[in-house]
């Protein structure tokens, strides 16, 4: 069966600084801020939320069926998903734009600053929600803000259980707007700055959000690992040590495919974020969300 990623497609630009941002930028001048970076590397990869769950989601064995759009620029990218034995038949395309972008500049510390065009995302939301595909569950992941309030509505209705995961989207939502995700939402998922904007808007820490309808909420700590809340007990899941640490874009989102791929099997919360934290190793010492190579016996899946 099917797990339905709902999400950004996108082309990214990345660049590294060798240097660490804090000694660039002077907190007393932030009202005049003025910086320049020189970067001497730069690679163009594929990305996206959507594109990186679902390539690693397809790595490990599991059936990605992806559901966004794409500019005019799309052929590229179609191909690439279909080489992993992907559909993309809900991959529409939006004349006159260009598929989304985004400029990144990581630092020596894996800070990053990004640049984001939303391109041919910002008519996410007139795709809608497939009912009749076998879908069993969903990612309702960083997009076009409509988008996301409509898929969740429409998985919600279609009672079919997703993760929230709202990343780098979810300054664009009020309290209410988060809450009704929640309500919405069978998992959410976050980074620990992302846990700390989602209890502030919400009202409600994560404890308090463990304690309710949801089947868990996780909270990625990088390299730490990550804590897991389920019905208000709290889990410590130690992170694994990477082989190299080259590249942090796409973290996350492999992280998230593995995710699926363990809910799917009704595999255990704590299991799930065990292979999550250990695809994330293998990810960051690769560069690019979409390059790293998933070894599945080594992994035991």
């Amino acid at each position: 069966m099917s797990a339905l990623i709902c999400g950004s497609l996108a082309f990214d630009t990345i660049t590294m600084f060798p240097g660490r941002f804090a000694q660039q930028i002077l907190p007393e001048q932030v009202h005049i801020l003025n910086v320049s970076f020189l970067v001497p590397t730069l690679r163009r990869e594929f990305g996206g939320c959507a594109g990186n769950i679902a390539y690693t989601l397809a790595k490990l064995g599991g059936e990605p069926l992806v559901m966004a759009t794409v500019g005019a620029d799309d052929v590229e990218y179609r191909a690439r998903i279909a080489s992993w034995g992907a559909s993309t038949e809900f991959v529409r395309n939006v004349p006159d734009s260009y598929t989304a972008q985004a400029i990144i500049i990581t630092d020596t510390d894996n800070n990053q600053i990004t640049a984001f065009h939303p391109g041919a995302m910002q008519a996410a939301h007139t795709t809608t929600v497939p009912t009749d595909r076998g879908v069993r569950i969903a990612i309702v992941a960083p997009d076009g803000r409509d988008a996301m309030l409509q898929h969740a509505q429409q998985l919600a209705d279609a009672q079919i259980p997703f993760i929230f995961d709202p990343g780098q989207g979810l300054p664009m939502f009020d309290g209410a707007e988060l809450n009704r995700f929640i309500a919405q939402a069978s998992w959410v998922t976050v980074n620990d700055y992302e846990a700390r904007m989602l209890s502030e808007r919400t009202g409600l820490s994560i404890e308090a959000m463990s304690r309710s309808h949801l089947k868990g909420v996780v909270v990625t700590l990088g390299a730490e690992g990550c804590e897991l809340w389920e019905q208000g007990v709290h889990t410590r899941v130690p992170g694994v040590p990477a082989t190299e640490v080259l590249d942090p874009t796409g973290c996350g989102d492999a992280f998230r495919a593995a995710l699926l791929y363990g809910l799917e099997r009704d595999w255990t919360l704590e299991r799930c974020v065990g292979l999550g934290n250990r695809i994330g190793a293998l990810k960051i010492a690769s560069r690019g969300g979409q390059n790293h190579v998933i070894d599945r016996t080594a992994l035991g899946v």
